[in-house]
């Protein structure tokens, strides 16, 4: 028998699944904005070697 607790997680368990279901694929635009993000983080890293041993290179010059 169908009560109203029973009906409400019914409902719950419905919304629920009809949320999941409904999310979108990723398209081509956000795939291309995470691979810009990702380049855009291994530049920064990149830099960030080059500026530390830049001045690496300058603490030992003053020596």
């Amino acid at each position: 028998m169908l009560n109203p607790r029973n009906a409400l997680y019914v409902f719950v368990a419905t919304c629920a699944l009809a949320v999941a279901a409904c999310q979108p694929a990723e398209g081509p635009a956000e795939r291309a904005g995470k691979s810009i993000d990702n380049a855009a983080k291994k530049v920064g890293n990149e830099v960030d070697k080059a500026a530390e041993k830049a001045k690496d290179a300058i603490d030992n010059a003053k020596k």
